[in-house]
């Protein structure tokens, strides 16, 4: 059987696929458990591999900067639950990276050796490995909707600034009604809908003496800093 054509990969918009699975905090049953959470489900090739290694020092580095911003990180690769539990401890153990020592990972890590979570999220990538998942990432809202989708190959780690800065953004845009721009940080101004017409555009300047409109399509205005952290951040 072609495993290509068994299921189609979920897309942005759609809700992400239910399964139950074992890991290295028990069992889990996703996403319906993180109902009240953002997460960020993410894949990796293969324990006991250094490039997973780096990420995963990383990850568990930036948990409570997630954790402040209403984000729950799940990681998952086609190792058993044993190999998991055993790299995780070497990390602990033997591993010190820029910094890192000690880092004791705290977030669930999925067992998958039948690939069965794997295959419904698309995280096998044949051309890459019909053996290993691509470093994929998930990013999930309260509602258990996929807003973000980010593929990276074998040989490339990912960006944590990056990941971090996509659950802040979307958070943003979803509680003031607005789009962030190119590069956008907490503090920058951000993009409010457009108007529809440049007479329409007018109007609404006059309505709000701190929007600037670029043209009747690009229209955008601050809000400050402490108001995105306030209200994203938990207390």
């Amino acid at each position: 059987m072609n495993i290509d054509n068994q299921v189609s990969m979920p897309r942005i918009g759609d809700k992400a696929p239910s399964f139950k699975a074992v890991t290295t905090q028990g069992e889990i049953n996703f996403p319906e458990q993180y109902a009240d959470s953002w997460v960020i489900l993410f894949s990796h090739p293969a324990d006991f591999t250094p490039v997973c290694t780096s990420e995963f020092m990383t990850f568990a580095s930036l948990e409570q900067q997630f954790e402040k911003a209403n984000c729950k990180l799940v990681g998952l690769s086609v190792d058993g639950l044993y190999s998991h539990i055993a790299w995780l401890r070497t990390i602990k153990e033997k591993i010190e990276y820029k910094g890192m020592k000690n880092v004791e990972i705290k977030f669930p890590l999925i067992e998958d050796i039948t690939m069965e979570v794997a295959h419904k999220y698309g995280m096998i990538q044949p051309g890459e490995s019909s053996t290993k998942a691509v470093r994929a990432v998930f990013v999930i809202d309260p509602k258990g909707i996929i807003r973000a989708i980010i593929y990276y190959p074998l040989s490339l780690g990912r960006n944590f600034d990056e990941l971090y800065r996509i659950i802040v953004a979307l958070q943003t845009a979803d509680a003031f009604a607005i789009a962030t721009p190119a590069d956008w940080r907490p503090g920058d101004d951000v993009i409010v809908p457009p108007a529809g017409s440049c007479g329409v555009a007018s109007e609404r300047m006059a309505g709000q003496q701190d929007m600037t409109c670029h043209d009747w399509f690009f229209c955008t205005k601050p809000i400050a800093k402490e108001t995105v952290l306030n209200t994203i951040l938990k207390k």
